[in-house]
């Protein structure tokens, strides 16, 4: 297989695609799961990689949750294609889309740290996100059990203004 991934927009026809690489990675309680009807009313908010010969091979999803405060969730790599940069590519295409809604603030629950801590992402109280906890964790079958890591990035202002996005990486 060719090493080539390409990051872009999710659009309808990846839906199914996508959701079958979550359901891979929630049976293995590696994430939440998210149903399909989710995943098609969500489309918008989700990136994709797409290998050499089209297949889906990762997704993400930076979905905002307050006036400046967006989650990274939903995020997936199958597993051949694991530690080929997908995972960061598609983290740094969410920071990106952060600029052109103007958010300046955001979190992932993860079970992944050391990934995130790579990309400068900083462990966080969960206790500081409480826009996310009322509107979902509430209704969460871990709730108020959860073990997943809280881990948080601030965008560099200056950088948002001349187009870029910092992270490390």
């Amino acid at each position: 297989m060719e090493n080539t991934l390409v990051v872009r927009k999710a659009h309808m026809d990846d839906v199914k695609s996508m959701h079958g690489l979550l359901l891979q990675c929630a049976q293995k309680g590696l994430l939440l799961p998210r149903a399909l009807i989710h995943l098609y009313g969500h489309v918008r908010n989700f990136m994709v990689t797409e290998n050499a010969e089209g297949e889906i091979v990762g997704c993400c999803a930076l979905a905002p949750v307050w006036e400046d405060l967006a989650e990274i969730c939903s995020l997936v790599v199958r597993e051949d294609v694991r530690r080929l940069g997908a995972g960061r590519e598609l983290v740094h295409a969410c920071l990106a889309e952060c600029q052109s809604l103007h958010i300046k603030k955001v979190f992932a629950l993860t079970y992944q740290e050391a990934f995130f801590d790579r990309l400068g992402f900083k462990v966080v109280d969960k206790s500081v996100l409480p826009q996310k906890i009322w509107a979902d964790c509430v209704h969460c079958a871990k709730y108020p059990n959860c073990d997943e890591t809280a881990v948080y990035f601030e965008l560099d202002s200056a950088a948002q203004e001349a187009g870029e996005t910092h992270v490390q990486g």
